[in-house]
């Protein structure tokens, strides 16, 4: 054997020792990506029914969004057809006060005569009150001076 084969033989042997150390490592890996699949295939055996409920639940999500849809564009309807109403109850408030303020115009200054006629009626009966009941009292002590001037003149005349 030359010292090249020799070389050679070390070689193969510290190859062979390389393989054989890498060995028992790489077959634990291979336990580890065994364990990784069988996780990953439970995983989807789990998941794939809950994909189902979701993509029914999903539907059932979007039945009633449409649903809704339907009415907000009922409600919709109903409220253009309220600004309508509205917009005509708006017209004829218009058209009242309108009115209101022609018939107080035209009614505004008979209604001060009147007034101010009932008040002047008031007044004089009131003032025609107070001068008959002053007419009474001057009278009463006219009266009363009168009595007392003469019980004074009988007084000194007896006296």
């Amino acid at each position: 054997m030359s010292g090249g084969e020799i070389a050679a033989l070390v070689a193969a042997g510290a190859f062979l020792m390389l393989v054989l150390v890498l060995a028992v490592p790489i077959l634990r890996l291979r336990h580890t990506v065994d364990a990784a699949t069988r996780a990953i295939n439970d995983i989807n055996d789990r998941t794939a029914p809950l994909l189902g409920n979701v993509n029914t639940t999903i539907e059932e999500v979007n039945t009633a969004l449409g649903q809704v849809h339907t009415t907000l564009d009922g409600v919709n309807l109903q409220l253009a057809k309220v600004d309508t109403i509205t917009g005509h109850a708006q017209s004829v408030t218009a058209n009242v006060a309108n009115l209101a303020t022609v018939v107080a115009a035209a009614a505004a200054n008979p209604l001060v005569k009147v007034a101010a006629f009932g008040y002047g009626v008031r007044r004089a009966a009131s003032a025609r009150r107070h001068a008959d009941e002053e007419r009474e009292v001057r009278t009463t002590l006219k009266q009363r001076r009168k009595a007392a001037r003469a019980a004074r003149k009988a007084g000194q005349a007896t006296g």
